[in-house]
C-alpha cells in the first residue's frame, strides 16, 4: 500500500505532462497540415541522386536480362 503513495502522484504528473505536451503541439500548429506530409511522400524526385552512381549501381536494359 505504501507504494501507491508514490505511484499515484507519479502517474498524475506524467499524465499532466503528456496533456501539456499535446496542448502545446496543438497551439504551435503541429497538426495544421495533415495532408501535406502524405502528398510529399508521393511526390517523385525527377533528378537522380548523385550518390547512387557512386555506389556502383548497374543499369540493366530489358534486352540484356537472360
Amino acid at each position: 500500500m505504501n507504494m501507491l503513495l508514490y505511484l499515484i502522484p507519479i502517474a498524475l504528473f506524467m499524465g499532466t505532462l503528456g496533456l501539456g505536451a499535446f496542448l502545446w503541439s496543438l497551439k504551435s500548429g503541429q497538426f495544421d497540415d495533415l495532408e501535406g506530409a502524405s502528398w510529399r511522400i508521393l511526390a517523385d524526385d525527377d533528378t537522380p541522386r548523385s550518390d547512387q552512381s557512386a555506389a556502383g549501381a548497374v543499369s540493366v536494359k530489358p534486352d540484356e536480362v537472360p
